[in-house]
Parts: C-alpha cells; structure tokens; sequence
C-alpha cells in the first residue's frame, strides 16, 4: 500500500517529541488506533524515537488489523544502538566515521530496520526512509547501495529520505533527487502555508525525478490548530520555547488574514493548511503534528484527529493557494541547514557542512542563486 493523503507520525501525542502534553501510553496507542478507525491508513514512525518504544507501542496499537489495510513507513539512520547521545542533537547518523565506514553500512542498515520491524509487529515497511541524512547519506553510493539492499530483499517496497532535524537542505535534496531518484520514491520536508520557503524550492526537483513528497510540520507549531494563542502556556522543555519571540503574534495575525478563504470552503483551519500544502508540486501525503496543548481552553486532541480523517477533496483555487503562499511567505526568516557557504573551510557536521561545487550547479539548473 503506498502512503495515503493524510498520515499520523508516531512523533504526536507528546511521549517522544516534547509538544504540548505528554500522553500517556494507553491514551497514545488509543489515538492510533483510533487514527485508522476514523479512516487514516498511513503511519509514520521512527527507529529513534523512544529508543524503539514509538515502533513497539504503534505496533501495538495495530496488532490484530490485517496488514494489508494500512501503509507502514519507517525512518532508521540514528545508531541508539552503538552511539552515544549528544544532547538536544540526538544520537550520531549511521554514516559516522567513528562508529564505522563504508564497509559496515549494510549490517547497520539491516539491523536497524530488522529490530525496528519486529517492534512494529510485521515483516516489511511499505516505505523506508533515511532519518536526517548527513552530507555522507546524501552522495554515498555506499549508502544507497546498501539502502537499496533491503529493498530487493524485501525488507521495504519503496525507499526515500527525511531530512531534517531542522529547516533547509535544499540543494542536498535536489542533487539526491538527481544522482538516486531512480531509487527513490518518497521525501519528508517540512512545508505548510507559513513555512512555504525553502521547502518549495525541492518540488520541481521532485517531480522531475519522480519523488513524492510527504509534508510534516503542516500544522506549523501548532498554530493551524486554531488553540495557540498569545501568552500561550508551554510546558517547560516544549520544542516550540526555541521559536524566536513573537512567532505566535506574528502566525495569528496571518491566521487571521486566510480564515476567510477556509470559512469560504467550509474547511477548518488545519483542513486549510492541509488542502493547500497538498495543492503543491509533487506533495501526495500530509503528516500534521498531533498535539494536546497545555492550559484551559486547550482542545481535545481527538478533535484535531477528526479535522485530518475527514480532510475533504481538493477546493482551493490556483488563485487562493497563490494568495496564501504571499501571505505566509517567510523567505530568509531563518539560517538553513545542510550545505552553506558559511561552512567552508570547516570540518563538517551532522547537519551542516561546506558548499560544493556540484551544488551550486544545480543550483543554477533549478533558478536558485546563494541568496535564495
């Protein structure tokens, strides 16, 4: 089964992503359960997250649905196996020179996905992506040679990648999409009506070399779920306390601005961010961020669920996704990860490292100049 228009991500609900409320574990694997009851056929998990315990709690959730009804995507690349955490950077790639070379790329692979399929109580992924590639994972023909291993042996149907942790990557994408796209069937970016840049400037890329996209962040920090406010209380340790201050002022009053293009549809406003990222270019599936807010007033998370599994079809207009794109435009808000001029002359590091040649080729094929 291949990824459907909306998915959920093992990320939601709190336990391993710190949004909102921490739910507990029967109240986490109720709300997958309760994803597929109310129509979403696609999840999302990650090998890291939780140490293996979001594949093992998502595989519970799903235990007794036949497996031909819904579509399973896992993510691996992070060792938690033989690597040591580094704070809020997580866990080292796989491609760290210091845990092995090229030679021990496949048994890494292999393992982690093996081990991460056994959680999720099955015997392959419809997808399986890279988690958060380094500059490594996105030229090696070691590593796609590898990744691609699994595939023939039938460990996963398609393959893809899922940059990250932050915003950027974008000419590393686009020269993956070229060099392996004959490999490659899917990408996780992050894109949503207020976050249009620079995730826009990979769709052409994608399309061209037959990569669908897959959208996360849609719901934009949560705003899109219409219960963030100003003076809004965070837990302490909530990912969105990093945010520069304002972005919540600033995401309302353009929240604002669009309510009546969604008002005109009948859509709510996470229905909106959904139905416009799904307007662009090459994106086939959307993964909004499930959150239980803190405080009074917070809306249940169940109610945010409903909005996703009942996700209408298509009603934007070229005109209307074109007039959201300039209101939410947020071009240059924020330094890039992945290959930057900045970096050179530097070691690289797990998401940041030095401009190449190659990619400002491509950068000029695709219209991109540094300043993009």
């Amino acid at each position: 089964m291949n990824l459907g228009r909306t998915a959920y991500g093992t990320w939601s609900g709190g336990r391993f992503m710190h949004y909102g409320e921490q739910l507990s574990e029967e109240h986490y694997m109720n709300l997958m359960r309760l994803s597929f009851e109310k129509g979403v056929r696609t999840f999302v998990t990650a090998d890291v997250y939780g140490a293996g315990r979001a594949d093992a709690l998502l595989g519970e959730a799903l235990k007794g649905i036949p497996r031909e009804e819904y579509c399973l995507a896992g993510i691996v690349g992070h060792d938690f196996y033989e690597g040591l955490r580094n704070g809020s950077r997580g866990y080292p790639r796989f491609t760290d020179p210091a845990l092995r070379g090229p030679d021990g790329y496949y048994d890494y692979l292999k393992m982690a996905t093996e081990k991460s399929l056994e959680r999720c109580q099955t015997s392959k992924f419809d997808l399986l992506m890279l988690h958060n590639p380094d500059s490594i994972a996105y030229t090696s023909d070691k590593v796609w040679d590898a990744f691609t291993r699994l595939k023939d042996e039938g460990m996963a149907d398609r393959l893809g990648i899922a940059p990250g942790p932050a915003n950027g990557f974008t000419l590393d994408m686009i020269e993956c999409f070229e060099k392996f796209g004959d490999r490659m069937d899917w990408a996780m970016i992050i894109l949503n009506p207020f976050e249009p840049w620079p995730g826009q400037h990979v769709l052409g890329a994608a399309e061209k070399n037959g990569v669908d996209i897959l959208a996360r962040v849609v719901d934009y920090g949560g705003i899109f779920h219409d219960d963030v406010r100003p003076s809004h209380p965070f837990r302490d340790g909530d990912h969105r306390t990093h945010r520069p201050a304002g972005w919540i002022e600033h995401g309302v009053e353009r929240l604002e601005k669009i309510r009546p293009i969604a008002e005109k549809h009948g859509l709510t406003m996470l229905q909106l961010a959904c139905q416009w990222t799904l307007a662009n270019t090459a994106v086939k599936s959307v993964v909004p961020t499930m959150i239980q807010e803190h405080g009074e007033g917070a809306r249940p998370i169940e109610s945010k669920l409903d909005e996703v599994a009942n996700l209408p079809p298509q009603c934007l207009t070229k005109e209307e996704v074109e007039t959201i794109r300039q209101i939410g435009d947020n071009t240059g808000c924020m330094a890039l990860k992945g290959a930057s001029v900045r970096h050179a002359g530097q070691e690289p590091r797990p998401d940041e490292w030095a401009m190449r040649d190659e990619l400002l080729e491509a950068a000029k094929r695709w219209d991109l100049t540094l300043d993009w």
